[in-house]
C-alpha cells in the first residue's frame, strides 16, 4: 500500500500519520500474517527500520485502538496482531502452534448471540478453534518449519 494510503487510512481512523505508525502498519499490511510485538521489533530492524520495543507497543495499541490491526486471541501467551479488515477467529494447532484465520459465520462483530438471561452488552466475541493442522495430522511437518510458522 502506497504510503499516501497508509497515511490517509491512519488520519481516517483519528490517528496523527507518524513515522512510527506509517513504518508499523504499512509492514503488518505488507507481510500479513499474526506477530507478536517481540517479532514486529526484530522484522522492522531487519528491513532498515529500527523500532524499540516500547515504541512498537505504543504503535500497536493505537492502531488496534483505532481498528486497524486485530489482536488475534489464541490464547495464553504472547500477544499476536494481525492487519486485517474482516471480522474472524482463528484455529491453532496444538501441535506445531500453526494460527489460520477461520471466517466468521456472520463477518461482523460480535458474530455469537447474547446468551439468554444475560443482561450485559456483548461487542467482540473471539472463537479460538484448536486442533491439528493437516501438516500435523499427516506427519508431515518438519522441525524445522514449527517455529516459523507460529507467526504467520
Amino acid at each position: 500500500m502506497p504510503t499516501n494510503e497508509l497515511h490517509a487510512r491512519l488520519r481516517e481512523s483519528g490517528l496523527r500519520a507518524t513515522r512510527q505508525r506509517t513504518a508499523v502498519y504499512g509492514f503488518m499490511r505488507q507481510v500479513g500474517g499474526h506477530h507478536s510485538v517481540d517479532d514486529l521489533v526484530c522484522l522492522l530492524a531487519d528491513s532498515g527500520e529500527p523500532l524499540s520495543r516500547m515504541t512498537v507497543y505504543n504503535v500497536v495499541s493505537d492502531l488496534t485502538g483505532a481498528g486497524l490491526l486485530m489482536q488475534a486471541d489464541v490464547g495464553p501467551g504472547r500477544a499476536l496482531y494481525e492487519a486485517s479488515e474482516t471480522w474472524h477467529h482463528h484455529f491453532v494447532c496444538r501441535s506445531c502452534g500453526t494460527v489460520i484465520d477461520v471466517p466468521c459465520a456472520r463477518g461482523t462483530k460480535p458474530c455469537l448471540d447474547v446468551p439468554p438471561g444475560l443482561d450485559v452488552s456483548i461487542d467482540e466475541a473471539q472463537v479460538i478453534y484448536r486442533g491439528f493442522c493437516h501438516a500435523c495430522r499427516a506427519g508431515a511437518h518438519p522441525l524445522e518449519a514449527r517455529s516459523s510458522e507460529r507467526h504467520t
